[in-house]
């Protein structure tokens, strides 16, 4: 779903002639750009997280820099080793233990000072991090969309990119976005495949955990 409401396709396989390397993999590759983008697109989720579990605006952003600083020291490190396994659950597990140390850190604060709260807020952490529901897990999934489809608008022509958001988005026949934008039908299912592509190259996530 999309900040007015409207859903989106979830990214689908790539064609098998697709040769454009994923986002995760160009990271893992240090190749210039790659890292820059990765923080782009996840930036808001973990900032998300550490909101849910109680930080405040400058600690959250003081946190978010400690997860992308065990990121880049580990992220060849990481592996899908079961189906389950996905790039969003690692990083939400660093991001986890970041907000631990944070807590933990307050805690030895408050111990000086005979305060509990810190102790109260360590114990709370995996119930705010961790998704409590289908539709919480959605709205991460959108949030992640849009931070990428931020980023992949510069890449596609106008008409192409029109073409796929009103299929996609605003979810008008495809037949009507033809005619309209004077495209062969073809050529605008072409241009929604393309994008969606991209979509799953920069999202490299095909968990949905």
């Amino acid at each position: 779903m999309t900040h007015d409401g409207s859903t989106i396709d979830r990214p689908g396989p790539c064609p098998p002639d697709s040769t454009s390397p994923s986002l995760l993999h160009r990271a893992r590759s240090r190749q210039p750009g790659a890292w820059e983008r990765l923080v782009e697109i996840y930036s808001s989720l973990i900032y998300r997280w550490c909101r849910l579990a109680g930080l405040r605006r400058m600690d959250a952003a003081d946190v978010a820099q400690e997860v992308f600083k065990t990121v880049a020291a580990k992220i060849e490190e990481f592996h899908r080793d079961s189906p389950g396994d996905s790039f969003r659950g690692w990083l939400r597990a660093i991001t986890r233990n970041k907000i631990g140390d944070h807590y933990r850190g307050l805690r030895r604060e408050a111990r000086a000072r005979g305060g509990t709260d810190a102790q109260m807020q360590l114990q709370e952490i995996s119930e705010t991090v961790e998704p409590q529901s289908a539709a919480e897990l959605a709205s991460e999934g959108s949030l992640l969309l849009q931070s990428a489809l931020k980023l992949l608008r510069s890449e596609f022509e106008e008409r192409t990119w029109q073409a796929f958001w009103r299929i996609t988005v605003d979810g008008q026949p495809p037949d009507c976005v033809s005619k309209e934008l004077g495209m062969t039908l073809h050529a605008v299912y072409k241009a929604k495949s393309r994008i969606l592509c991209r979509l799953r190259q920069e999202l490299d996530d095909p968990s949905p955990q």
